[in-house]
């Protein structure tokens, strides 16, 4: 089923609101998009992972319910929400699974770019999480990009709508934050 930002925003703005009746209609026009979101963030995984893409969209939908305090202002901001929570739900899971087995199973995550146009570099989600962390503790507007942009999938012009930048300012810091990442990524596989 086919959404418009619209139709998202309004059920958005209602369920802020708080009709809950506004969420139930919701979900179906967005599930296949958190989905979608869940299987680029799984597609780099072990095949034996615990959680598929399924379960993920399942566990972020929990999380989300609970979201009391936030007030929806778009489609975008909602699948950036979706997507943080989605990150914090895999990155609890490889600490669960780094604990319990100290160190095996590592669990990775693909670095590249969002259009997919540079090569993919396989890193731990604990390793990308902790630089992420440590990109939005130094540049909190980039750190806050990269998630929109790679965790989330969201387009440059959605990114730009979001944080309230230009398009041109987006691939620029785009292009900044990623060099910085993969720079500290790098840095912390020498350690």
């Amino acid at each position: 089923m086919s959404s418009s930002p619209g139709d998202v925003t309004g059920l958005l703005l209602a369920w802020s609101d708080g009709d809950r009746g506004a969420l139930e209609g919701l979900i179906p026009l967005v599930y296949a998009e958190l989905r979608a979101i869940a299987a680029r963030y799984l597609q780099h995984e072990r095949v034996e992972h615990v959680l598929q893409p399924t379960a993920l969209v399942h566990e972020a939908y929990i999380r989300l319910v609970d979201q009391n305090r936030v007030r929806w202002q778009n489609r975008s901001q909602f699948f950036a929400v979706s997507a943080q929570l989605m990150r914090r739900i895999l990155v609890d899971h490889a600490r669960s699974n780094a604990a319990e087995k100290r160190g095996g199973g590592k669990t990775t995550l693909a670095l590249d770019d969002a259009d997919a146009a540079s090569q993919p570099e396989s890193v731990e989600v604990i390793a990308v999480d902790r630089a992420l962390t440590r990109l939005t503790s130094i540049y909190p507007e980039q750190g806050r990009l990269v998630e929109l942009r790679y965790f989330s999938g969201l387009t440059i012009e959605e990114t730009g709508e979001v944080l309230g930048m230009s398009p041109a300012n987006v691939k620029r810091q785009w292009t900044v934050a990623r060099a910085w990442l993969r720079r500290e990524l790098a840095c912390g596989t020498k350690s």
